[in-house]
């Protein structure tokens, strides 16, 4: 199998465009929805051609995943969706499926864990996938094959930006983010360590546990990271993205008609 592969972050898309309409909306509700499904159906039109893709998908966020269950004030404090987008959420999806872009809703799965399992498969097949989101929880996934790109900002993400951006290597993101945690998510992190504390015990140590011996640390550090090793561990799972989900269908499924 060859091509390329588009995987869209749905709600990522949908919620964000939605923002914008909804603040400019001067009609009725109904015109703003349909006004707002067809910027969708377009952004997804220019997506497939930018990404000169052969398959794609967009995955909405199932019911409660894992996450919730693992440690419950998961996202606790997040805005819930606006009513009006939860209802007519069936006909963002219709707009999504009239492009030729499979659209997929788990029972529980997050989307983000669906997309990343989909972006290592293709890539175990030798297929190149453009995954679209701003969600920074898909950087880690980011490499030769896998691409990650911002619509609103009509680029694509690089490596040397996450460094700039973070202050630690793509491939330690998921430790910084166990460590320091992450607001948006509700990820706890290690009490009292900080990003500036997370960057330096990440860019002397490949692997935390060495920090609780190293003398050059504080010893405060050194003790919220001797206490803190349990939320640690539980935000580390909390921010890695799943690549073994079953999907049920594969990926010549995804194949788009180019008619369209």
């Amino acid at each position: 199998m060859s091509g390329q592969l588009l995987l869209i972050d749905a709600l990522n898309l949908i919620r964000r465009i939605y923002a914008v309409d909804s603040n400019q909306n001067k009609g009725s509700e109904e015109q703003m929805i349909m006004t707002c499904c067809q910027r969708v159906a377009q952004a997804c039109q220019k997506l497939i051609r930018s990404s000169q893709a052969t398959h794609a998908i967009a995955v909405f966020d199932g019911d409660r995943s894992w996450r919730y269950h693992y440690y419950p004030q998961y996202k606790n404090s997040r805005s819930p969706m606006p009513q009006t987008l939860k209802d007519n959420l069936t006909k963002f999806s219709k707009a999504i499926e009239e492009t030729g872009i499979v659209v997929f809703t788990p029972e529980n799965d997050e989307a983000d864990d669906i997309i990343a399992t989909l972006a290592f498969k293709a890539a175990k097949h030798r297929v190149s996938s453009t995954i679209v989101s701003t969600d920074k929880g898909f950087l880690p996934a980011l490499s030769r094959t896998i691409h990650i790109y911002d619509y609103f900002k009509k680029d694509y993400i690089e490596q040397q930006s996450i460094l700039a951006r973070f202050n630690v290597e793509q491939h330690r993101l998921v430790d910084f983010w166990a460590l320091a945690g992450d607001k948006t998510n509700d990820i706890p992190g290690v009490k009292g360590i900080g990003s500036k504390s997370a960057q330096e015990i990440i860019n002397k140590h490949q692997d935390i546990t060495q920090a609780l011996d190293d003398d050059t640390l504080s010893a405060a550090i050194r003790n919220k990271l001797s206490t803190g090793m349990e939320m640690f561990i539980i935000s580390k799972q909390l921010v890695s993205l799943r690549t073994d989900i079953h999907l049920g269908f594969s990926l010549k499924q995804l194949r788009l008609n180019l008619s369209h």
